[in-house]
C-alpha cells in the first residue's frame, strides 16, 4: 500500500503582529547607526511577509510572557536557559492543537495512531515533544514514538520520508508528523547582516499531519517519493549553533544564489520531468530564495503562489512552514485528482530535501 497524508492539521500561536512593527521595534535598538537601521528597513521591507504570529506578546508590545525580551523600545538579550524555558512551557501546546487538528480530519481515532514523529530545533527537552503528544492526546503508551532534531527549515520532509518508510514496512501503521517551532524565542539583538535577516522572516508556528495506508474513499497525498541532495557549498552560509543567549543563525546571502545555481539539475534529478509537475510545495526560507528557484526553474509566476502566500500571512516557521503549503493545496477545490506535486525544502548544510506527492481526491 502507498503511504499517504490524510489530513494536515496547523496551529498559530495568539499574538499576530505586523511586519512594520517588528521592524520598527528592530531598528530602533541601542547601538544601532543609520547603516544599520538602513539595513534593517531593507531587510524587513523586502521580505515579503504582512505578519507573524510569535509566542512572545512583548514583541507586539504586549504583557505576560514568562520570558522577559523586552524594555521599553530595548530588546533584552535572555540567557539560552531561560530562552529553552519558554520553549519547554509553550511548544507542547502547539504540537498538541496542530496535531488534534490533523487526527481530527485524518478519520482515525487518537487511539489509532501507532507512531508519533515530532520535529523541532528551536529547543529541546526530555521527556519531550514526542511524549507529551501521548500524554496530552491520550494515545496509546505503546505508540511508537522518534523525534528528529535541530535539522531545520527541510526537516518537514524527511518526518514525511520516515513515516512512509513505517508505513511501507507496516500497511497498518498510522504516524503522526507534528512540526512547531518557536524562532522568536532565538532573536538577536546584533547588527550583523545575518542576524539582522534572520530576525526579518522567522516566526512561530506547528504543522501535523497523519499518515496511513490510504484507499479510494479518502482524499490525501500519496508520498511516492523522497529524495536528498548535500550541494557543494553552503556548509558555512546555512547554520544553526547554540550560543551563551539563545540560538545563532548564520544566513548569508550566498544562500539565494547557491540554491539558485544548484536547483535546476537537483530538482531534475530528484523530481524528473519538471513539466509534468502540477504544483509546487517550495519552503519560502525567504523571498529571494523563491525568487531564485521560480527563475532557475523557468516557473510561471503563479506556481510558488502558495509558498508566497503562507510567506506572507505568516513568515518562515522554519519546519512547519512546509505543512501549511500542503494543507492549502490539499484545500485547494480547483486541484484535482493525479495532480502531480513537488516539494522542496532547504536546510543546513546546505542540504535540498525533495518530495514527489500525488494529490487523491475520493471518487463522488
Amino acid at each position: 500500500m502507498t503511504a499517504r497524508i490524510l489530513s494536515i492539521g496547523t496551529a498559530l500561536p495568539d499574538t499576530r503582529v505586523a511586519q512594520s512593527t517588528l521592524r520598527d521595534l528592530f531598528s530602533a535598538q541601542p547601538g544601532f547607526d543609520r547603516k544599520a537601521q538602513r539595513l534593517v528597513g531593507a531587510a524587513f521591507d523586502a521580505a515579503a511577509i504582512d505578519t507573524r504570529h510569535v509566542v512572545l506578546p512583548q514583541l507586539a508590545g504586549g504583557t505576560g510572557d514568562a520570558l522577559d525580551v523586552r524594555d521599553g523600545d530595548t530588546l533584552l538579550m535572555p540567557p539560552t536557559g531561560a530562552r529553552n524555558d519558554e520553549y519547554r512551557r509553550t511548544a507542547p501546546a502547539l504540537f498538541a492543537e496542530a496535531s488534534r487538528s490533523a487526527i481530527a480530519g485524518s478519520g482515525r481515532t487518537p487511539d489509532a495512531i501507532t507512531h508519533v514523529v515530532t520535529v523541532s530545533c528551536t529547543g529541546m527537552f526530555a521527556p519531550g515533544p514526542d511524549y507529551h503528544l501521548v500524554r496530552d492526546l491520550g494515545l496509546s503508551p505503546t505508540v511508537e514514538r522518534y523525534h528528529l532534531g535541530f535539522i531545520g527549515c527541510a526537516a518537514a520532509i524527511p518526518a514525511l520520508r520516515l513515516a512512509a518508510r513505517i508505513v511501507s514496512a507496516d500497511p497498518d501503521a498510522v504516524v503522526l508528523v507534528a512540526c512547531a517551532e518557536l524562532c522568536s524565542l532565538h532573536w538577536q539583538t546584533s547588527s550583523h547582516p545575518d542576524q539582522i535577516v534572520a530576525a526579518s522572516v522567522f516566526a512561530d508556528g506547528a504543522g501535523a499531519a497523519v499518515v496511513a495506508s490510504g484507499d479510494p474513499s479518502e482524499a490525501g497525498f500519496d508520498l511516492a517519493g523522497f529524495a536528498t541532495h548535500v550541494t557543494d557549498d553552503g556548509e558555512k552560509d546555512m547554520a544553526w549553533t547554540v550560543g551563551d543567549s539563545g540560538f545563532e543563525m548564520t544566513l548569508t546571502p550566498e544562500v539565494p544564489r547557491i540554491i539558485g545555481r544548484e536547483i535546476s539539475a537537483i530538482a531534475a534529478d530528484v523530481l524528473g520531468d519538471l513539466d509534468a509537475v502540477d504544483a509546487w510545495a517550495v519552503h519560502p526560507g525567504g523571498r529571494s530564495i523563491l525568487d531564485r528557484v521560480e527563475s532557475a526553474l523557468s516557473l510561471d509566476a503563479a506556481a510558488l503562489g502558495p509558498s508566497r502566500e503562507v510567506l506572507r500571512q505568516h513568515g518562515n516557521m522554519s519546519s512547519a512552514t512546509l505543512l501549511f503549503i500542503l494543507r492549502d493545496l490539499l484545500a485547494d477545490d480547483s486541484r484535482r485528482d493525479g495532480d502531480r506535486v513537488a516539494a522542496l525544502a532547504f536546510g543546513p548544510g546546505l542540504t535540498v530535501e525533495a518530495a514527489r506527492l500525488t494529490l487523491r481526491r475520493p471518487a463522488a
